[in-house]
């Protein structure tokens, strides 16, 4: 039996220690923030109407079998613990200047029938070929990257990829390149770039491969879990609990000791004793780990390539707004977004909130989160992180996080979508909040920029290992959870 700490309670954490706990070791998992869950965050603001829930971080569930491997590699069952509930739109896609929408759904067929009515037939075709691809690509992901450890390049390199698996997955090529390769409308293409952004990044720049993340959502679908996605976290806390594992929450970490090469333990802020660990997982964001916990500069000179940020608005509306549980409200030109989120600090070009971005909207159809004849919106664009560089913005500056919400509903409005004057109450939340309340370095979601390779779930001293979105296999919950897979199989069972 190894003596184990866990240094963060978010998703990938609770789910590590779980699974540690079941194969026989002692595990404390020690968090800094009063509750656990990290990102998987939520928020409640009561008024005379009644309480209004949101969750401030992660609205979809998907690759739900993953979940489901989790509760039962654990001796439990999901269904126990959780009530998801499938969707259908999984995503409402709404085109600037009254363009068609589009809702996209678990059934590919379906989904190209939809594709098909809103771009016409040629465009169902075209997509029903890039479909084809995704197939290949995420069979070969699914197969030889995400569910093994990638230490290294030379790791990718060997992985036993078929030449037509090679071929799918485009080495080199870039999302916006496969785009524009498999889909003449423009309409579509844009469709395709947003998933670009569930790993943090632009699609000029997002590798081809990348094309799996739809096809994993549009084939086994998205999921809502009643009571809101905050929920997933509860059920993680009880089943670690539930197995002997200590939880310990308002207790910061500064530092992993790991002298001659191996871990010993951790060091407590305001505690002189040490906490002794023969293995440390880390749960935080790989640049705080690497720049303060354990200072690695060899490591942390890999991270500075950052993802975008999220700026949220939780919005209390009155009445009933017809939305989908997930819309998303495209803009005319969709490259200034990512030109205004990135910047580019190579050609003197500062980051800047984006005057005309894409807009998020989630509005879950649950009795339990809002007053009755009233809705919770979380509003979300993307955003450049937190900082002075650059690269990012310093979003504490007076005035300009207000002056931004405004933007913001002024654009929703435009596109047809007007709440100003059914407003119960709106509140602000920028990538430095989520520095702030998180730990997450410039606000960043995903830690790098997402790409084929990730910092590795080994650490540089013997007994460390990363879990989590910041490292691979990726961001996203299923990733994460599948991290905690990884990691727990590579420490292995006590006997």
């Amino acid at each position: 039996m190894a003596r184990i700490v866990v240094v963060g309670a978010g998703v990938g954490g609770l789910a590590t220690a779980a699974r540690l706990a079941t194969i026989g070791h002692e595990v404390t998992v020690l968090e800094q923030g009063d509750t656990v869950g990290g990102k998987l965050g939520r928020y409640v603001h009561d008024t005379p109407a009644g309480p209004f829930h949101f969750d401030t971080g992660p609205s979809l569930l998907t690759l739900p079998q993953v979940f489901h491997d989790l509760f039962e590699a654990t001796g439990a069952k999901l269904d126990e613990y959780l009530d998801p509930v499938p969707l259908d739109p999984i995503v409402r896609h709404v085109f600037a200047r009254g363009g068609p929408t589009v809702d996209s759904c678990a059934d590919p067929d379906e989904f190209a029938t939809r594709v098909g009515a809103a771009f016409g037939e040629r465009a169902a075709a075209e997509w029903r070929r890039l479909w084809r691809r995704a197939e290949r690509v995420w069979r070969a992901s699914e197969r030889d990257v995400l569910r093994r450890r990638v230490d290294s390049p030379r790791d990718l390199a060997v992985l036993a990829w078929r030449l037509g698996d090679l071929a799918a997955i485009g080495p080199g090529r870039t999302l916006r390149g496969l785009g524009h390769a498999h889909l003449s409308d423009p309409r579509l293409r844009m469709l395709l770039d947003r998933y670009a952004t569930y790993a943090g990044t632009d699609p000029r720049r997002a590798p081809a491969a990348l094309v799996a993340v739809p096809y994993a959502e549009l084939t086994f679908g998205g999921w809502y879990l009643r009571g809101g996605l905050a929920s997933l976290a509860d059920a993680l806390l009880t089943r670690c609990l539930d197995l002997g594992v200590v939880v310990r929450t308002g207790v910061r970490v500064t530092r992993i000791d790991a002298t001659g090469g191996r871990v010993h333990g951790v060091r407590l802020a305001d505690a002189t004793a040490p906490v002794p660990a023969d293995v440390v997982v880390s749960n935080v964001d790989a640049l705080t780990l690497y720049r303060d916990l354990l200072p690695t500069p060899r490591r942390l000179a890999t991270l500075t390539d950052r993802s975008l940020a999220g700026f949220v608005l939780l919005l209390g509306v009155r009445g009933d707004s017809g939305l989908a549980h997930h819309n998303v409200f495209f803009p005319d030109a969709y490259d200034a977004e990512f030109d205004a989120v990135f910047g580019a600090p190579g050609r003197g070009i500062r980051a800047r909130p984006a005057p005309d971005p894409t807009v998020f909207v989630t509005v879950a159809a649950d009795e339990t989160v809002r007053p009755a004849g009233h809705e919770a919106w979380f509003v979300l664009v993307n955003a450049a992180r937190q900082g002075t560089a650059a690269g990012a913005v310093d979003w504490r500056r007076p005035g300009l996080a207000e002056a931004y919400a405004d933007r913001i509903l002024d654009v929703l409005a435009a596109r047809g979508v007007d709440v100003r004057d059914r407003l119960l109450f709106r509140e602000v939340r920028t990538p430095a909040d989520l520095e702030a309340t998180a730990d997450t370095p410039g606000g960043a979601i995903y830690g790098t920029a997402g790409g084929l390779l990730r910092p590795p779930n080994r650490g540089p001293a013997r007994g460390l290992w990363l879990v989590g979105g910041s490292c691979h296999p990726g961001g996203g919950l299923p990733m994460v959870a599948l991290s905690a897979q990884i990691v727990a199989d590579s420490i292995g069972p006590a006997w």
